[in-house]
């Protein structure tokens, strides 16, 4: 006998038991967004390698490690999207929706990156992604961060997160910046870890993300970015803070926070916790005014982050937040009792959810003995039954609570549709 086909390490399924809190995830960050004015857009996980090379530079770990890239059958070279910005800024500027205008966006859905599996990191991972275009001020900037102050709020969490924010000037500030941290690094060299090592030449500003514990020692005497920063960008970080300050958003000031992406410029910020051990980020972004511009457009300021949603579900599970009824799937399970209700059954169901839009009803079927469907109602998580017995119009119907031992009352059928009304009122 041939082995099981198992799912891909680190691409984990999402089963029923689990897809409620997806959907109340998913259900609350779209009407938050619809509520702020911003605009749902979609595009494929499947790209042209070049738009990440292009975007999130070549010496990166996404490029260099983690993307999964391959060539099809024209000989093109394909890669499973990392991240959405790139593919954003791509879609948006491909539709026309760019060139003197403003834009607020959000996307959902699915990113893939090969790296190790641990508890916050998957190979296959989702993602929110909220991106703003054309507007150059630091009032889009205080709105991204109020925003994700309102994600937290609405999921209960807000005690649990903590942003943390920096600029990083202009693409100018950080050439010179660059300048500085080489020549500190160069007589360094040899006791850099090997990574460091190579992007010294490539890309000496990736050094400030080395995970290598020697390496960030090293790193504690270094120039910092901070003493680089050009008046326009330190003015308009200001005005940031200002607001957050107003707002009464409770921020650190970190000047080491520097993302991981090479597009970014100005402010860059992250919601961490301590909840999640290693995988502490939760949400992430900062301003990127010259990516348009980089991808083949028209300059154009932009601005915006990316929530990890496995991330967000964990810290939910972790502390407890979960709202109350947010695993119960059902209202009502309807028994078919009996060798000719079966038709009738299906034909009440139909009526019932058509004059009741939101009730969650599952009709028995397969046949069985009364006790064998109750078995299956309880198990089901329906908070009542509905059991219909008997032969046409000799048939009964009763009304069971499965959540009390309160005996079965039997109702009349035109009774059915108001009484399950004042049921779902009650919840």
């Amino acid at each position: 006998m041939s082995n099981k086909i198992q799912a891909i390490r680190g691409m984990n399924d999402v089963l029923p038991a689990e897809s409620s809190r997806w959907q109340y995830l998913e259900h609350v960050l779209r009407a938050l967004l619809g509520g702020h004015g911003y605009r749902e857009i979609r595009f494929p996980v499947l790209e042209q390698t070049q738009l990440f090379k292009r975007s999130i530079g070549e010496v990166t770990d996404i490029v260099e490690k983690e993307m999964y890239t391959f060539e099809d059958r024209n000989g093109d070279s394909l890669t499973l999207r990392p991240e959405g910005t790139a593919c954003c800024v791509r879609a948006a500027e491909q539709g026309g929706l760019l060139y003197n205008q403003t834009q607020k966006l959000w996307y959902m859905g699915p990113m893939y990156r090969h790296e190790r599996p641990q508890k916050g990191r998957y190979r296959q991972f989702h993602q929110l992604g909220v991106e703003a275009f054309g507007m150059a001020d630091a009032d889009i900037e205080a709105e991204l961060l109020l925003l994700c102050a309102e994600f937290w709020r609405a999921f209960g969490v807000e005690d649990l997160v903590q942003l943390e924010l920096n600029s990083i000037g202009s693409s100018e500030d950080r050439a010179r910046y660059g300048v500085a941290l080489r020549d500190f690094l160069v007589p360094l060299r040899l006791q850099l870890d090997e990574d460091s090592q190579r992007r010294l030449e490539s890309n000496v500003l990736r050094i400030l993300d080395s995970k290598d514990p020697a390496t960030q020692a090293l790193l504690h005497d270094a120039p910092r970015l901070t003493a680089f920063i050009g008046d326009e960008s330190r003015q308009r970080f200001d005005r940031l803070l200002t607001v957050l300050a107003e707002a009464g958003i409770p921020f650190r000031h970190n000047a080491s926070l520097v993302r991981g992406l090479d597009y970014y410029n100005g402010m860059v910020f992250e919601w961490t916790t301590e909840r999640l051990g290693a995988q502490a980020t939760v949400c992430a972004g900062g301003r990127y005014d010259n990516l348009v511009r980089q991808l083949g457009g028209s300059p154009t300021p932009a601005v915006g982050f990316a929530m990890g949603l496995e991330r967000l579900l964990l810290l939910l599970t972790d502390s407890a937040r979960w709202p109350a009824g947010i695993d119960d799937c059902l209202d009502v399970y309807l028994a078919l009792v009996g060798g000719g209700v079966q038709a009738q059954g299906l034909l009440l169901a139909r009526q019932w959810r058509q004059a009741l839009p939101t009730l969650r009803l599952l009709t028995h079927c397969g046949g069985g003995k009364y006790n064998a469907q109750l078995k299956k109602a309880y198990g089901s998580g329906a908070r009542h039954a509905l059991i219909l017995e008997g032969d046409g119009p000799q048939s009964s119907i009763k009304l069971k609570a499965l959540t009390s031992d309160e005996p079965a009352t039997e109702l009349r059928l035109a009774d059915v549709v108001p009484r399950l009304r004042q049921l779902l009122q009650a919840h």
